[in-house]
């Protein structure tokens, strides 16, 4: 993957994170600067203008998500990819951070390896949805990803030129899942979306209807994140 030129910030009150994060990713071909915390993030973010930014969640001044909340108020940062670095145990802070408009998150103690890993990928993904969008159907209720094709007005699903027949909640779950691939929704966000905030169902309500859009795909495309939500990945 081509890096040359991407630019990326990371913010963490630990120097040692940062130097050997800013290390791995230079290594990579990215150019990278750094903050010590949430005001000097914001501030560099602004004169930098990173196509993505690592948070630490628990930062000085501003935390992560202050941080986030504070950019993402901007037009000029809406697309900005934003990872949360965050603590193990630390599962309503990911939560958070999610629903506040992060893209991933990366837990503690930090793999540079890993980072690495989740920064190429969170890239791939935005190179390809660009080129999906390119590609697609101009027809507002039509949803195309890869071999994938949702018609949302006439009720049909294709992949990989066979159609599919979907009962009325798996081609309603799918069709939002997909609406937005790579994309963690949460589950009482499903739930909402899906079902409405007037029916009460199961727990299980969501796998169940997942496991039988896997099967009748015959692809495992969705991605159950613990404790967060699912996300659809062709």
């Amino acid at each position: 993957m081509d890096t040359k030129g991407k630019k990326i910030l990371i913010a963490d009150d630990e120097p040692d994170i940062l130097e050997i994060l800013q290390y791995n990713l230079a290594a990579e071909g990215y150019q990278v600067i750094t903050a010590k915390d949430g005001d000097e993030a914001i501030e560099k973010a602004r004169a930098f203008h990173p196509e993505l930014i690592v948070l630490d969640i628990m930062m000085p001044k501003k935390n992560g998500i202050e941080v986030c909340n504070i950019l993402r108020m901007q037009p000029s940062f809406g697309e900005t990819l934003i990872i949360f670095l965050t603590a193990l145990s630390d599962e309503k802070n990911q939560i958070h951070g999610l629903e506040t408009g992060a893209d991933d998150y990366v837990s503690k103690p930090i793999s540079p390896k890993v980072l690495v890993s989740r920064v190429n990928a969170l890239f791939r993904r935005t190179r390809r949805r660009s080129a999906e969008v390119a590609h697609a159907s101009l027809a507002a209720n039509t949803i195309q990803v890869g071999d994938l094709m949702i018609d949302k007005e006439k009720f049909l699903v294709n992949y990989q030129q066979k159609d599919i027949t979907l009962a009325k909640k798996e081609f309603e779950l799918l069709a939002l899942l997909a609406s937005r691939p790579g994309r963690v929704f949460l589950r009482n966000e499903i739930l909402s979306q899906v079902w409405g905030t007037d029916v009460i169902v199961g727990d299980r309500t969501i796998d169940v209807h997942i496991r039988k859009i896997r099967q009748k795909l015959e692809v495992d495309c969705i991605t159950t994140v613990k404790g967060v939500g699912y996300k659809f990945e062709l």
